[in-house]
């Protein structure tokens, strides 16, 4: 079998298609790192695998256009920054998280990322020409404690990019954390880890009942 064939075959063996295939993970018995680069080209310009980002593959899932699906930014996210292997290790945080709960109607363009794989407080990327903040968390983050520690930096800069007020604002967070099963009890751990704002935003949005400062 051809050395071209034979790494397209593990990867088809080991990813399925559109999902991220990053050059730094793949380790094939017997063909050096130098050899599988030289073939993930060739097999990108044969058109059985797509680039998503330099060192970012994968195989594309057959669409009614002939180019094929496109891999989705979140996915390359979910898989490099939120997880490590099945273990949660990070969660989007900042006005697209905010977005997402409905509290701002702004579009953010940039991704922001707290993870366990930032190595620095902050810093600044780059994905397919999408800027990526990488935020290193207050402590480190797992499945247990992940909505937990999302909500606490949510609050640590609500009042400054939320455009819900009063009490439709304290009603939304009370709503998110029912839904998350998040306890002021469960809150109370982390808070030390926090800036002190973040009692005062607890207590401008209604949230400090429960918290002694």
């Amino acid at each position: 079998m051809a050395l071209f064939d034979e790494v397209y075959n593990y990867i088809e063996n080991n990813y399925k298609a559109n999902e991220p295939i990053f050059l730094s993970e793949l380790n094939i018995s017997g063909i050096k790192a130098v050899s599988v680069r030289q073939q993930m080209k060739k097999l990108t310009e044969d058109g059985r695998l797509k680039r998503f980002d330099t060192g970012i593959y994968y195989i594309p899932k057959k669409s009614m256009f002939r180019s094929g699906s496109v891999l989705s930014v979140d996915e390359v996210i979910r898989k490099k920054y939120l997880v490590d292997g099945v273990n949660r290790c990070g969660y989007l945080g900042g006005i697209l998280f905010a977005n997402q709960l409905g509290l701002t109607t702004q579009v953010p363009g940039v991704y922001e990322v707290y993870t366990n794989k930032a190595t620095t407080e902050y810093r600044e990327t780059k994905l397919a020409n999408l800027r990526v903040i990488l935020r290193k968390p207050y402590c480190e983050i797992n499945e247990r404690n992940m909505a937990i520690l999302q909500f606490l930096d949510l609050i640590k800069e609500v009042v400054d990019i939320s455009e819900v007020e009063g009490e439709e604002l304290t009603n939304r967070l009370f709503d998110y954390m029912k839904s998350k099963n998040i306890e002021f009890e469960n809150m109370k751990p982390f808070l030390p880890y926090y800036p002190e704002r973040i009692y005062k935003n607890m207590y401008e949005v209604g949230l400090l009942n429960g918290v002694s400062a």
